[in-house]
């Protein structure tokens, strides 16, 4: 079986996380995200979601109802960029750089940690991001 929520570093448009966060909107919709697993904004929390949705400049519950109006994920990333505006090819080789090393010696590298060790694999030395934890956690790696 797939697991029903694709990589991060699948990229639409060019851009990381946002198929994943569309399959996360998407299956929250019908009761079918994963247990375990969040959708949107968390308060007090730095989340993918939220980085997204910053990078982009939508808001997130504005781009929830957009996504479940329907449409593919290249239409909802037009609407993105109707609404915040496109980011030009750097700014995505940025973001899409800082979101793939995520975790790997920055400030995110304890709770990268303390999430390996929740899922038990905080023995994998190999998980060094958060992307590379998402794939494993997900039978991806």
């Amino acid at each position: 079986m797939t697991f029903p929520i694709r990589s991060a570093a699948v990229a639409t448009g060019g851009i990381f996380v946002f198929a994943r966060i569309l399959d996360k909107i998407r299956l929250d919709a019908v009761g079918a995200l994963p247990d375990g697993y969040h959708v949107g904004i968390i308060e007090g929390k730095r989340t993918f979601d939220d980085r997204l949705c910053r990078f982009l400049g939508v808001d997130f519950d504005a781009l929830k109802t957009r996504v479940l109006a329907g449409g593919s994920d290249e239409e909802v990333l037009d609407w993105c960029f109707s609404v915040g505006g496109k980011p030009d090819e750097e700014r995505i080789e940025i973001w899409n750089g800082f979101m793939r090393k995520r975790g790997w010696n920055d400030a995110a590298s304890a709770g990268l940690q303390s999430q390996k060790e929740a899922a038990g694999l905080g023995h994998r030395d190999d998980i060094m991001t958060f992307f590379d934890l998402f794939d494993a956690e997900e039978g991806r790696a």
